[in-house]
């Protein structure tokens, strides 16, 4: 039945996105399925909305459709099943366009598409598409490091509790192995991000995981296998690429089997010991220190500052800078401090979300789409939100920032009391970081500190958004509309009442 489900929603959104014929490529993240199509304008961006298992469309280097995590991960194969199989075949012709309802709801989402094509222009610097490249690498890492991160929170769980002593020893193992090798992991898709050979980064990362390397004397200093970590692994990969690329050119065809990947081994293997280890760890020590020290001393300013700054971090495209940096902290501390303490901008989203919906009692089709979006907001995916709701309507958008910015503030205050903890993985938000926290004063008073920033988040949120979210202006043209007066609940996510709603 789950499979059956999965393979619907694959072959509604086919027809949507103008057919097998128009994709050219196809993967997915932890949330969204991700499209690049030949012709834009075939998409029936409405029609995906409108469909139930759609959470939201993100328009950016790709086509990007907003499933949830878990779903997605079973869409994607039967999407790629779907699109094979429709190519193997005589091309089926797409539906024709239904029509969309809606006016007021309709305009924002338009809003917000043109919002997504500028940031799409300001994103697409030299500078942003290299961190772009950078998150590509870290992406793909995701779904370990919150299986291995559960586990991890659930031994320490059993050994606290004294429960079941024989299982232990295993938990550790299966949570603390991707882990102990995630350096090769980042190597690998480093290499294959930049164009090179992707075992060979695998096989120089690797180098700084040797437990031989101890053996070394690098000029004096000593060297310990991981020091660099995910870091080094990264500029080893880079070196390693580059190196590679130069052997292309100049090593004759008849010997590059054999010449190429020796030479780049070896010359990246030996920078990487003699030099990029070192810097790496030193790097990757520095960021931890300042993580820990900007919290621990200025805990409530500095919580304040990064969860009302992340949303608009994430518009300029910057916030994928963070990826390398909540990798370096698991690495190093076993969690990020710096997740949960961001994770506040969404808890400042869904209170600002809430309260348009109470502000516009007569706007059937804009609360019909708050309605379906807040689930997956809770969750922590906001991008429903931010691009349907708060960032066209602009206040609002503010508004949810000082809710980020309360929630951060709140739980960067107990950081400052001594209270520290984190996310053992990078990925989910809201309420679904929960089974994620681990922190040095026991499970009761994380869970408890992380709710309570949540709940600060949600009530300063959905405050500033209910009394100076709107303009009298703005309450005027958008609590009024051809919708007035229908049911929200019997109103679809675009507006259009289902009577109007033309079979698919």
């Amino acid at each position: 039945m789950s499979t059956d489900k999965n393979r619907a929603t694959a072959a509604a959104i086919l027809p949507l996105v103008g057919g097998p014929d128009n994709i050219t490529s196809i993967a997915h993240c932890m949330t969204r399925l991700r499209l690049s199509l030949r012709d834009r304008s075939l998409v029936q961006d409405e029609a995906l909305r409108a469909l139930p298992a759609v959470l939201g469309v993100v328009e950016d280097d790709t086509y990007q459709i907003v499933l949830g995590p878990g779903a997605v991960a079973r869409v994607t194969p039967e999407f790629e099943a779907l699109v094979e199989e429709a190519r193997s075949a005589a091309p089926a012709a797409a539906p024709a366009a239904q029509p969309s309802g809606g006016i007021t709801a309709d305009d924002l989402a338009a809003q917000g598409a043109a919002l997504k094509e500028a940031r799409k222009a300001r994103n697409a610097t030299p500078f942003k598409l290299f961190l772009r490249r950078i998150a590509n690498i870290f992406v793909p890492l995701i779904p370990a490091l919150i299986g291995c991160g559960i586990i991890a929170g659930l031994n320490g769980l059993l050994t606290n509790l004294g429960w079941v002593p024989a299982v232990v020893p295993a938990l550790a193992a299966i949570a603390s192995g991707f882990m102990s090798l995630i350096a090769v992991f980042v190597g690998y898709n480093t290499a294959k991000e930049f164009g090179g050979t992707p075992i060979l980064g695998g096989a120089v990362a690797a180098i700084i995981v040797f437990p031989g390397v101890a053996k070394i004397d690098a000029f004096g200093l000593e060297l310990k296998p991981g020091q660099g970590g995910v870091l080094g692994a990264l500029a080893a990969a880079l070196l390693a690429v580059y190196v590679e690329k130069w052997c292309r050119r100049w090593v004759p065809e008849a010997l590059d089997v054999l010449v190429t990947p020796t030479l780049t081994v070896l010359i990246s293997g030996l920078v990487t010991l003699f030099g990029l280890m070192y810097l790496a760890g030193e790097a990757s020590a520095a960021i931890g220190t300042f993580a820990n020290w900007l919290l621990a001393s200025g805990g409530a300013f500095a919580g304040l500052v990064l969860g009302g700054l992340f949303l608009p971090l994430v518009m300029l495209g910057l916030h994928q800078a963070l990826i390398p940096i909540h990798t370096t902290l698991i690495e190093q501390d076993g969690y990020t401090v710096l997740l949960p303490i961001l994770a506040m901008a969404g808890a400042g989203q869904v209170g600002a979300a809430i309260a348009v919906y109470y502000r516009l009692p007569r706007n059937g089709s804009l609360r019909a789409t708050i309605k379906s979006a807040l689930p997956a907001g809770f969750l922590g995916i906001g991008e429903p939100l931010i691009y349907g709701v708060s960032l066209p309507l602009g206040r609002p958008f503010v508004t949810a920032c000082i809710g980020g910015a309360a929630g951060g503030a709140f739980v960067g205050l107990f950081h400052q009391l001594g209270v520290a903890f984190g996310s053992t993985a990078i990925g989910p938000s809201g309420w679904a970081l929960f089974p994620l926290l681990d922190g040095k004063s026991g499970a009761g008073i994380t869970l408890a500190i992380y709710a309570g920033g949540l709940l600060t988040g949600y009530l300063v949120g959905f405050t500033a958004t209910y009394f100076f979210g709107f303009t009298r202006q703005m309450l005027t043209d958008l609590d009024t509309g051809p919708d007035q007066d229908q049911d929200p609940d019997t109103t679809t996510a675009t507006g259009t009442p289902p009577k109007e709603r033309v079979p698919a």
